[in-house]
């Protein structure tokens, strides 16, 4: 079974943020997440961003690593809401991207894998 991928990016310019970036129809969707990732049942803005190509998967730079990196599962998604878990190198952790309209907010779930 080929799942898609995802990566997690340390970026240090022009603020410190990560970007959250999903596989999907080819590309990877994307969104900054300015304040750093959420703990359990946490918020935190996320702001959309244009789509990156696959390349993007294992760019780096001077202002850009990997923090992290694998493949994602989608468990449910309505207009609002998308409920998926990252599949990383350091485990699993779910999380929900919560369209607020224009931004999203990243909350990471109470209940995890």
């Amino acid at each position: 079974m080929d799942h898609p991928a995802f990566v997690l990016h340390d970026h240090r310019k022009p603020r410190p943020h990560f970007d959250l970036r999903l596989e999907e129809n080819g590309v990877l969707r994307s969104w900054a997440v300015p304040r750093g990732l959420p703990q359990a049942g946490e918020n935190r803005l996320a702001v959309p961003v244009p789509d990156h190509d696959l390349d993007h998967l294992t760019y780096e730079d001077a202002d850009k690593s990997i923090a992290d990196i694998g493949w994602w599962e989608e468990h449910d998604r309505t207009a609002r809401r998308i409920l998926f878990t990252l599949h990383g190198r350091q485990g699993a952790v779910r999380y929900a991207l919560i369209h607020t309209d224009p931004d999203w907010l990243l909350r990471r779930t109470k209940e995890q894998p």
